[in-house]
């Protein structure tokens, strides 16, 4: 190094002392531009946040559904789910000529039809969200109808019954509310003579089920389509020709023969009896949504008078929905077991939603037409 060179650190520390000198004879000229060098610097840091890529808000408010609850017997929406195990009664209704125009018919929710004695039919009719003010005439049970009704956890209403039915809803395991010791649930009419006069209430038999502490029931359901499924969904009628008019014959005078007009703008089967459209003394047609007739064993009883069907097993049925037919075969395996229908193929058939008729008809003497 050349002896006239000075040295790089002595040049600096030369020019520290004059920068410094130099800041303090222009103290306001050196805070302005370190202000503005401040706000130029937050203003990029800010613009750059501000036009960086934002996530987008979903500010959609979610919809809550509201559950539904579907009856139990009929498969129709009701209001809460309480409603669901509401106590089920059913009730034993006379239908010799005598009986007609009977009461409550119309607002059964399942009706179950069969021959009592003699050829002459008889309805056991369920109700649970139904309330109708008068039902009868009240009449006695039988050992079918007893098996008919035991999946719904039902009280049964009857006047007494022939002896092997009372032994079965005497035994402490049915809810048995008979007239014979429950009167004051029950009244007679002064308008017909005995035994067609015997008269109840779902107010009355409210009461006495509340009483006896039957204040709830799990019934066993039919197996219903969900109302909430497409009605495009396929089912086993879809291909079945329409059905205008239906006529069940039970072997005996064609007092108790009955027919049924299907009636498309409502979707439903206008009830004819006799010959004549069979109507509820106080709500008119009978107008159930499905009609189902069973195919079922009928004889008599070891005494030679009452009559016998077997209702555990299987056989052929037909059930008429949406204004078609469909071959069945019915299932029931027991007295605890709920009956469900299977179709030519095996798989399980669903029932429209709302009351349903079902008809047991003899397979030696009855007979089911349709055109």
């Amino acid at each position: 190094m050349n002896d006239t060179e000075q040295p790089k650190s002595n040049t600096h520390q030369k020019l520290i002392p004059k920068f410094r000198a130099w800041l303090n004879n222009h103290r306001m000229a050196t805070i302005i531009i370190v202000g503005l060098l401040g706000v130029v610097t937050i203003g990029n840091i800010a613009y750059a946040l501000i036009n960086q890529p934002q996530p987008k808000l979903d500010l959609t408010i979610p919809v809550v559904q509201k559950q539904k609850f579907y009856s139990p017997l009929t498969g129709i929406e009701v209001k809460n789910e309480s409603d669901l195990t509401r106590p089920v009664t059913a009730v034993m209704v006379e239908n010799s000529p005598d009986a007609r125009p009977q009461s409550g018919l119309s607002e059964g929710e399942i009706v179950y039809e069969a021959v009592a004695e003699a050829g002459i039919t008889r309805f056991m009719v369920l109700y649970q969200q139904n309330s109708p003010k008068k039902i009868g005439p009240v009449r006695s049970v039988r050992p079918y109808y007893v098996e008919w009704f035991y999946p719904y956890d039902a009280s049964i209403a009857h006047v007494g019954g022939s002896p092997k039915a009372l032994s079965m809803v005497r035994n402490g395991k049915v809810r048995d509310i008979d007239q014979f010791f429950n009167p004051g649930s029950y009244w007679r009419s002064t308008d017909r003579y005995a035994p067609h006069n015997v008269y109840t209430s779902s107010k009355s038999l409210a009461s006495l089920n509340k009483s006896k502490r039957y204040i709830k029931s799990d019934p066993m359901p039919l197996e219903r389509k969900n109302p909430k499924e497409p009605k495009s969904t396929p089912t086993a009628e879809a291909s079945t020709p329409a059905v205008k008019s239906i006529t069940i014959k039970l072997g005996g005078s064609d007092m108790y023969d009955s027919s049924y007009r299907f009636d498309s703008k409502h979707n439903t089967y206008i009830r004819y009896q006799a010959g004549s459209q069979h109507k509820d003394q106080q709500k008119g047609l009978i107008t159930p949504k499905v009609v189902i007739a069973l195919i079922v064993d009928q004889g008599l009883m070891s005494d030679g008078y009452h009559t016998d069907i077997a209702t555990s097993g299987s056989g052929k049925a037909h059930i008429f929905q949406n204004g078609k037919a469909i071959k069945a075969t019915w299932h029931k395996k027991s007295r605890a077991s709920q009956l469900y229908f299977t179709d030519e193929k095996g798989k399980n058939i669903l029932l429209e939603p709302g009351q349903t008729w079902i008809v047991a008809v003899p397979k030696n003497s009855g007979s089911v037409k349709w055109k």
